[in-house]
């Protein structure tokens, strides 16, 4: 008796599985034996990895010297010396700030409360005069300008702070260590509607209330300062950022009445926090007493330095990514449409009839290649580019290795969502010249336009929705410094600023990608090949 061979039997799913695979790396072997392909990925390899250079020959000058600040007032001839620019104090964290501010201060140990009421807050701006003229200052509020109470470690720029403070357009705010600010009261503050102001140090805590009437007080934020000595800094202060769009220099006034501290009182002494000159105050303060009320007069910010150009952070290193994107997105376009130009198309049909199972193995094949390579060169670039950065004078932001580990797998990403979405444009269009053409405008054009805008003016509200709805969406994925709304900057994509948070920037990209594919595949089907 003869027993037939019986072949085991294996679950259809698991058997398309491995035939999807199998083709997979039939189009992987498609890919590595054409040259030019290959050639390419190195390409975009080489452009994001050697344009790191030409993006860090930056060098930072400090502009004119304190010391000739008078001389170019009347007339005179100074220059600039960028050898004697002095680094911006480091914050708590590491991240360069600006610390430049009047302080009206009287030691504090232990645990203690101050109390204040303001009845004003005025700003003067200064205006330039004509060659030999003295400048003049006349009324103007920058919307940022703020007075207030501060608790500080020392008048150490870069100390730990906590701070509660009336701004110019902006009502109460609570702001600690430069980079947090949470809101208070809105509106105004005048005689007639008054802002009540309250800091409490309790340890390492600071909390900070307002209150609109000095009876009933709101909590407004609370701050975990760790590090603070027994001995703090505390009392009354003003400040005035500067205008970054027309350079023009505040000063601001608070108006203070009803001051209560918990502790004996020493007196007040007045300090130029950070003194006058590079990282200075750009105009002295003072501190006048008039008929119970105390006037604070002060310019400069307590804030993170950030903002267009002001610092640097890896993400300069990957300037060279639009450069990379021309060579993928070529590959990406032929990988599908140069079989349709040598008519090998009908070869890989016969080979997979299946024709969405044939799309997706290419759009696999080429989102991987693309990937590693994006992966290969985001790394290089950003690790080059972290080490030329220290020499060049410009403060660098500590990036954290979360977000740089964002930047090197958001860039590679951003590379490989970008072929996939030439693969699919090829497919649709079936010619070469024009689905690169078609891709190279969704993408480039959208950034290009954005990078173009006047940096002081910063984007147009249509070059902005663009950088929404469009793939170049998927540049925000490379944005390492963060857009603080209690600083007064020029935030625009040359600076490395977009609209959309990082991964919902790349999110659209992938949208766009995922939609043409659906539409390559629908007309795959449908046409003869």
């Amino acid at each position: 008796m003869t027993t037939a061979a019986m072949t085991p039997h294996r679950p259809t799913g698991a058997a398309g599985q491995e035939r999807f695979w199998r083709l997979v790396h039939a189009e992987w072997n498609k890919f590595r034996t054409v040259r030019g392909w290959v050639i390419a990925m190195i390409v975009a390899i080489g452009a994001i990895a050697v344009f790191v250079f030409a993006a860090t020959s930056v060098s930072r000058s400090c502009g004119t010297p304190a010391s000739s600040l008078s001389a170019a007032r009347s007339g005179s001839t100074a220059v600039s010396v960028s050898t004697a620019c002095p680094p911006p104090p480091a914050g708590p964290g590491g991240e360069p700030v600006q610390d430049d501010f009047y302080f009206a201060h009287q030691p504090l140990t232990g645990n203690g409360t101050i109390t204040v009421q303001m009845t004003s807050l005025t700003g003067q701006v200064e205006v330039s005069q004509a060659p030999g003229g003295a400048p003049q200052l006349r009324p103007g509020m920058q919307p940022w300008s703020k007075a207030g109470i501060i608790i500080k470690q020392s008048l150490s720029q870069g100390s730990a702070y906590a701070a509660m403070m009336v701004t110019g357009t902006h009502g109460v705010r609570m702001q600690w260590d430069y980079q947090t600010d949470t809101p208070g009261l809105t509106g105004s503050v005048s005689a007639t509607s008054p802002r009540w102001l309250r800091l409490v140090r309790d340890g390492s805590t600071i909390t900070g209330y307002d209150s609109a009437d000095g009876t009933h007080w709101t909590l407004v934020g609370s701050a975990t300062v760790p590090g603070l000595t027994a001995t703090v800094q505390a009392g009354l202060f003003a400040a005035a950022p500067g205008n970054p769009n027309t350079g023009a220099t505040f000063t601001a006034t608070g108006a203070f009445r009803h001051i209560a501290l918990s502790w004996p009182g020493a007196g007040w002494t007045g300090t130029n926090v950070g003194g006058s000159g590079p990282n200075g105050v750009p105009l002295p303060g003072r501190l006048r007493q008039n008929a119970g009320t105390l006037a604070v007069t002060g310019s400069g910010d307590i804030a993170p330095l950030a903002g267009n150009l002001n610092v640097l952070s890896a993400q300069r290193a990957l300037a060279g990514t639009f450069i990379g994107l021309i060579p993928l997105i070529v590959v990406g376009a032929m990988f599908i449409t140069g079989e349709y130009r040598r008519g090998l198309i009908q070869v890989s049909l016969v080979a997979s009839p299946r024709r969405g199972r044939l799309l997706a193995a290419k759009a696999v094949v080429l989102g991987m290649v693309s990937f590693v390579t994006g992966l290969i060169a985001a790394t290089l670039a950003v690790a080059v580019g972290t080490h030329r950065f220290a020499r060049t004078g410009i403060p660098v932001w500590p990036v954290p290795a979360l977000t740089e580990a964002r930047l090197v797998v958001g860039t590679a990403a951003l590379l490989a969502v970008a072929a996939v979405l030439a693969l699919a444009i090829g497919t649709i269009l079936r010619r070469s010249a024009l689905a690169v053409t078609t891709a190279i405008v969704l993408i480039f054009v959208p950034y290009l336009l954005a990078t173009k805008q006047t940096p002081q003016a910063g984007p147009s509200a249509w070059v902005e929705s663009l950088l929404r709805i469009t793939p170049a969406a998927a540049f925000s994925v490379q944005q390492a410094v963060p857009q603080f709304s209690q600083v007064t900057a020029i935030y625009t994509p040359t600076g490395g600023y977009y609209p959309l948070a990082p991964w919902a920037g790349l999110a659209v990209e992938c949208a766009w990608a995922a939609a043409a594919l659906a539409l390559a595949y629908y007309l795959l089907r449908r046409r003869d090949a």
